[in-house]
């Protein structure tokens, strides 16, 4: 069978071996490699089908998100588009991981706009009400710990679900899956792991609503998201309404009592003979109904913690998805050590403004005079290190900038960009030299080689280019990758490339021969995102979403040793300039210094208030680090 993608279509079913659709003569097959089966589910201006990825063989299943703009106008599409583009990036940093569904395409056609995902085969959480009846207190604690860290994820990336509710949480019931992404391997293992699913309401927190106006679903929607203003906390509220939801098997409408304006679902989890409470029928709502002992009500630390989940007011509500992980003791959410005296932050650099402003890159020069920065405002700074001032704002990218690189002499900026570029600046007077493109995704991270000839880049396009800086010519591709690039590094040599992805792996490349796949390092359970050389070439970091940095011996791709002592993501990496100290950012907002010999945390640093997203090392005296708070701190060593 064949679904027609036309909304309106007048008979959009047809024959599995149709071409064309016999009801209006749509092209039945979707960007060359889907095609859609069945409608599952549609809104205002969006649709969701089950399709197959029929350029598999087996065909795989996949879900197709579909949209449309209300504002039909060319230049109002195009500005959804691009935005839906932008958005669609973001997920697409998701990766292989295990509580979202991966996703396989994004595209416009025939002036809709399509995300392809994986299907995820099992029962959402509405379903396993309906067949195992109310959830009991362990259940939402399990469900809580599982699904906090998927939010953590999405809002670490600057992503609003927006439509969080039992419907939109699958439960598992098979592994492996029916899509795997490349060679990154099964990371769904086990059976009845909870996914994620339908981000038709997502935003980012830029505010563009670009998917057709979606405002979420109204029994689990937040006050202020329901009105257009959808913050982090929007979710936590959406989370708490499914919550007792499932606790309680009473839609949420009746658990919120208007008239008083206060929630009332404890009163549905005591004795249905003491409240006068008539408790659900199979036949009315298909819900187990409740034994005649009814249902204990929850502990207080859960009432607490759901209580604060549904304040109407944001501002009573938990601020993040960490204030809600340290209130449950959750290991993710440690809190970090105070900082050494031995090391304070003697300088806070601020300018990169704007709702999406948040610092992805530093760099310092290798005459430590000048740093320079890479931010979501789509713009790169060059500052004094030693008075704070900024020289310079570099401005020419038409997306985030992800990356930046000094050239060994200084004279040259490199700038990788999610415009898919990498741009080469003059350092002395700021003009543009050229532009380097061939890259068909975001360019995440950017390198030059020691002697300054060439560069490499890193995309989520799964390759790493190498360029020639004189001419901007591209040297070669290397493939191998089996989902995206997320950092680059070249050997103190010249003669290495250390390439770190989301398939969980890092590889090794012989740059005298540019060619073959590398030589494959496998150790990190989640995507790899940093990797950095120390700088006699003997040792490979590598930092991972498994919270964890691995040291690598490099002659012979053994690990040396495992560093763990960060709460969470591993972002970025740098060695000190003699190679005994390594410096370390994380999601958990701290900056920590590691020795190198022994592996022995050093110095946590704390001050930045989001997560640190890069780190640079000056001598062993000076460290830069730059967050997604918007600023970049340096640190100096006392005395």
């Amino acid at each position: 069978m064949s679904y027609c993608l036309n909304p309106d279509c007048p008979k959009p079913q047809n024959s599995e071996f149709d071409k064309v659709c016999q009801g209006c003569g749509s092209d039945l097959l979707l960007g060359e490699r889907f095609r859609a089966i069945e409608l599952i589910g549609k809104g205002g201006f969006s649709r969701t089908y089950l399709g197959v990825v029929e350029s598999e063989s087996p065909p795989m299943f996949c879900a197709i998100q579909q949209f449309w703009p209300q504002d039909s106008t060319p230049a109002a599409f195009q500005k959804a588009a691009e935005g839906f583009r932008q958005k669609a990036l973001r997920l697409e940093e998701l990766g292989d991981r295990p509580n979202f569904p991966a996703v396989m395409a994004h595209f416009e056609e025939d002036g809709r706009l399509y995300l392809v995902l994986e299907y995820i085969e099992g029962s959402n959480l509405e379903r396993v009400l309906e067949e195992e009846g109310r959830f009991s207190e362990a259940q939402i604690w399990q469900l809580l710990e599982e699904l906090l860290p998927v939010l953590k994820v999405l809002h670490d990336r600057e992503i609003i679900h927006g439509d969080i509710k039992p419907v939109n949480i699958i439960r598992c019931a098979c592994s492996p899956p029916l899509f795997k992404g490349g060679q990154g391997g099964d990371l769904r293992e086990k059976e009845g792991q909870l996914v994620l699913v339908d981000f038709g309401a997502a935003q980012l927190v830029s505010g563009a609503d670009l998917w057709g106006g979606a405002t979420g679903s109204a029994e689990y929607v937040a006050p202020e998201q329901a009105k257009g203003k959808a913050v982090f906390a929007s979710d936590l509220y959406s989370l708490g309404v499914t919550c007792v939801y499932l606790l309680t098997g009473i839609s949420p409408f009746q658990l919120f009592d208007a008239a008083n304006d206060c929630w009332v679902w404890r009163d549905y989890l005591r004795n249905s003979r003491s409240t006068g409470i008539k408790p659900v029928s199979d036949r009315s709502t298909g819900i187990k109904p409740v034994s005649s002992t009814g249902i204990k009500p929850v502990s207080e630390r859960l009432g607490e913690i759901l209580d604060k989940l549904l304040e109407n007011a944001v501002n009573r509500r938990f601020q993040s998805v960490g204030e809600v992980m340290r209130a449950m003791n959750l290991p993710f959410a440690s809190r970090a050590r105070t900082p050494s005296s031995s090391w304070h932050c003697v300088r806070t650099l601020t300018g990169h403004s704007g709702l999406s402003a948040g610092v992805n890159s530093v760099a310092i020069s290798a005459q430590g005079n000048l740093l320079a920065t890479g931010s979501d405002d789509k713009t790169a700074r060059l500052w004094d290190t030693d008075t704070g001032e900024c020289l310079r704002i570099i401005a020419g990218h038409a997306n985030f900038v992800k990356s930046v690189a000094f050239s060994p002499d200084g004279s040259v900026l490199a700038t990788g960009s999610d415009d898919r570029t990498v741009k080469l600046w003059d350092v002395a007077g700021g003009g543009l030299l050229r532009t380097l493109t061939g890259h068909s995704h975001a360019v995440k991270s950017v390198a030059f080689s020691p002697d300054g000839q060439f560069l490499a880049s890193g995309s989520w396009d799964k390759t790493v280019r190498l360029w020639e800086v004189g001419g901007g010519e591209e040297i070669c591709t290397l493939r191998g990758h089996g989902l995206q690039v997320a950092a680059v590094a070249i050997s103190p040599c010249g003669q290495m490339l250390a390439s770190a992805s989301f398939d969980r792996t890092v590889r090794l490349w012989d740059l005298r021969q540019r060619g073959g796949a590398g030589t494959v390092l496998q150790g990190h359970l989640w995507p790899v995102l940093a990797a950095a050389f120390s700088p006699d070439g003997k040792i490979l970091a590598t930092g991972s979403e498994d919270n964890t940095i691995k040291l690598w011996e490099v002659k012979t791709g053994q690990v040396r040793s495992t560093l763990s002592g960060h709460s969470w993501s591993v972002a970025a990496l740098a060695f000190s300039a003699g190679g005994e100290m390594l410096v370390s950012g994380s999601w958990d907002k701290t900056v920590k210094l590691w020795r190198v010999s022994t592996g022995e945390e050093v110095e946590t640093l704390v001050g930045h208030t989001d997560s640190v997203c890069a780190v640079a090392a000056v001598g062993g005296q000076r460290v830069a680090s730059g967050s997604r708070d918007k600023t970049v701190k340096l640190w100096q060593r006392a005395g």
